[in-house]
């Protein structure tokens, strides 16, 4: 009778631990959330209002230099003259070091002039920095210990790619699985939950619109219809080997070759100038996000996604800032379009698959590659895009946008390997 009392009273005590931790997390997701979705809305109407000033005045194009100069001029001031970027959020999460508010703030302005001059680079890399580096701010103002400021980043990480894409499961997701890849952080659901939703509501509330598209063109289920999805994964894996590269390498040889930041930065300017008089169009300038919307609704033209790829890399790696990921499904919705219309596929159908494939291929999160699918395009054709994110993870390799990310597992055989993507 003693020892089931005993038994008893520590039943109660745990659960009354787990009730105030569970509370505790909560709490944390809902600060995050607001912190968050007011920054992360702020982020997205000055990216969008630089963008639709450069599309209105092209030749913002020729600042891009002195655009470049302020940058760099900016983050050595701040100390920040090798940056990490998102490498440094990840690592954040598995260890000690911490972002910097100035990492946050500086990002946030640097983005939007070089979409505000005609530079190739996205938002979410941008906003995944932002939100590790707002919430940890946060985190340090209320004193968290060392693994509740992991949770926080995380919350941080899941807020900011919401208020950008209007996508908060798949965001949610994404903060957990990006960083390991094999360890799911389901710890983090909750919490990252309550913050995206947060972002999601306050995003809707200031008449923010959210990426959803239709999805045209989907075939009948059969094999044929399956085999062309596998031979189009079978293209997508090659391209995003060929993006993560081109982006790494690029910035290397900027690096090698012109070792000073400010000469760097003006020679990448007059690349971008030049290559935006031989293709004036603008298509492959700011994030380019109608680009990839525009090729679910009409054929694409066969040299887009490679030029996306240039600019991209070009802009990045001289040292403008940016993320990587609207242009990532930039190339991947016109390299579907193409290549899937060749296939026998719908182009558009095709530029869906390609858009959510590539995402995979390069971020090596296949949960939040599907969940993505799910809330942009719907349930429809789950099992196409399940097919296509499930072959696109395993035939994209070891390849990565982000370095620090850890590849616990195999993607071939149940074996630990423990090794960073590449």
């Amino acid at each position: 009778m003693l020892h089931r009392m005993h038994k008893l009273r520590q039943e109660l005590i745990y659960s009354s631990l787990y009730g105030r931790t569970f509370l505790h997390s909560i709490l944390l997701g809902i600060a995050a959330g607001i912190v968050c979705g007011i920054a992360g809305c702020a982020f997205l109407s000055l990216t969008n209002s630089a963008f639709h000033m450069n599309r209105q005045h092209p030749w913002l194009i020729y600042l891009l230099p002195v655009t470049g100069l302020l940058i760099v001029f900016a983050y050595r001031c701040a100390g920040l003259e090798e940056d990490k970027g998102t490498n440094l959020v990840i690592e954040s999460i598995r260890t000690d070091q911490q972002v910097p508010l100035r990492t946050g703030v500086l990002i946030f302005f640097a983005t939007a002039a070089t979409h505000l001059c005609g530079g190739s680079s996205g938002r979410e890399g941008a906003c995944l920095q932002i939100g590790a580096s707002v919430s940890q701010a946060l985190g340090r103002f209320f004193r968290l210990d060392k693994k509740d400021m992991h949770l926080i980043t995380m919350c941080g990480m899941s807020g900011f790619f919401t208020a950008l894409m209007g996508t908060p499961i798949s965001a949610c997701l994404f903060s957990m699985e990006v960083i390991s890849i094999g360890a799911l952080y389901h710890f983090a659901f909750i919490p990252c939950l309550v913050t995206s939703l947060i972002v999601y509501a306050i995003h809707g509330a200031l008449g923010m619109e959210s990426d959803k598209f239709l999805l045209r063109g989907m075939p009948e289920l059969g094999l044929m219809s399956l085999l062309r999805v596998l031979v189009l994964a079978l293209g997508c894996s090659l391209v995003a080997i060929l993006l993560c590269f081109a982006l790494h390498k690029t910035r290397k040889f900027f690096v090698k070759r012109i070792s000073n930041a400010y000469v760097r930065v003006l020679a990448g300017s007059g690349i971008l100038i030049l290559l935006t008089l031989l293709f004036p169009s603008g298509d492959y300038n700011g994030a380019g996000l109608f680009v990839a919307v525009r090729a679910l609704e009409e054929p694409a033209r066969p040299e887009a996604f490679l030029l996306k790829i240039i600019f991209t890399a070009v802009t990045l790696g001289c040292g403008f800032k940016g993320g990587e990921i609207v242009p990532t499904l930039v190339v991947g919705a016109t390299f579907g379009n193409v290549f899937g219309g060749l296939l026998g596929l719908s182009p558009e159908f095709a530029a869906a698959l390609g858009m959510v494939g590539l995402f995979c291929g390069v971020v090596n999160c296949p949960i939040s590659s599907l969940l993505l699918s799910v809330e942009m395009f719907g349930a429809e054709g789950l099992i196409f895009f399940s097919v296509i994110c499930g072959t696109c993870y395993v035939l994209s390799g070891y390849s990565g946008l982000y370095s620090s990310q850890t590849i616990l597992y195999s993607k071939l055989r149940p074996s630990y390997i423990n090794r960073k993507a590449k």
